[in-house]
């Protein structure tokens, strides 16, 4: 692959981690706790649901370049010796990285099409009946789910710096 090809993917991949993993690191270190102190749990919800409306998709099409970007570079690494071909610490490196990215997508999964659609029909049940019922606990399910895939994404960082020494 020529160098600018090359070079290309890599900026296409550091890209795609920099929106995921930021908008993660954003919401969970920045934007939630300065709701939690300053917003009511309904007014933290309402914010929580416009932020991830408009950060799932940006997630969702990092995942998708960072999958493409992510093969081109494997290729052109010379430690990739074939697929599941786990020999050396780069390739364990590797593979641990990619097992963590699927967790992080499991959860991202889960907070996609479960939690955030439940908490949006908890919202609508709060306007309509005046019902918080489950309101509280899917925002904290939320956070949680939020702050596991910001740890997953610093192992995932971490396993990424130890590739790169190997």
């Amino acid at each position: 692959m020529p160098t600018w090809a090359l070079s290309l993917v890599f900026w296409l991949h550091l890209l795609a981690t920099v929106l995921w993993i930021g908008g993660l690191g954003a919401l969970s270190l920045l934007v939630l706790p300065a709701a939690r102190r300053n917003l009511s749990l309904e007014k933290q919800v309402a914010l929580l649901d416009a932020i991830q409306r408009r950060l799932d998709p940006l997630a969702w099409f990092s995942l998708a370049v960072l999958v493409m970007t992510g093969l081109f570079q494997m290729s052109a690494n010379p430690n990739y010796q074939g697929f599941l071909v786990i020999r050396g610490s780069w390739a364990v490196a590797i593979l641990l990285k990619h097992i963590f990215v699927g967790g992080m997508v499991v959860v991202g999964a889960f907070q996609t099409w479960g939690v955030l659609p439940a908490l949006r029909r908890a919202i609508l049940l709060q306007q309509a009946q005046g019902r918080t019922d489950d309101l509280g606990a899917l925002h904290r399910r939320q956070e949680v789910l939020l702050q596991l895939n910001l740890l997953l994404a610093v192992i995932v960082l971490a396993l990424t710096a130890l590739a790169r020494a190997s």
